[in-house]
């Protein structure tokens, strides 16, 4: 018998999990991306409309903040995602 195509109920189990870390964290960036473009957008409408102009820069700094951890960890992404 092949010993590489054995293998024990714990490791099945942990590749598992590890599959449904990594599709979570896709998940959870996709989310982030989406949210860091509305935020911007909102931010921009609020301040280019005279509305709340001090919400409005807050809010685009803060997505341009929120976009820039989110490229980071698609750079630099968890151990789970690249083993």
């Amino acid at each position: 018998m092949n010993p590489v195509l054995l293998q024990s109920p714990l490791a099945n189990f942990a590749q598992l999990i590890t599959s449904y870390f990594i599709e979570i964290w896709d998940f959870l960036i996709f989310i982030g991306q989406i949210s860091g473009v509305v935020i911007v957008l909102i931010g921009a409408i609020l301040w280019f409309t005279e509305v709340n102009q001090s919400r409005g820069k807050s809010f685009v700094a803060g997505g341009v903040l929120l976009s820039i951890v989110i490229e980071y960890f698609v750079l630099f992404p968890p151990i789970f995602v690249v083993a």
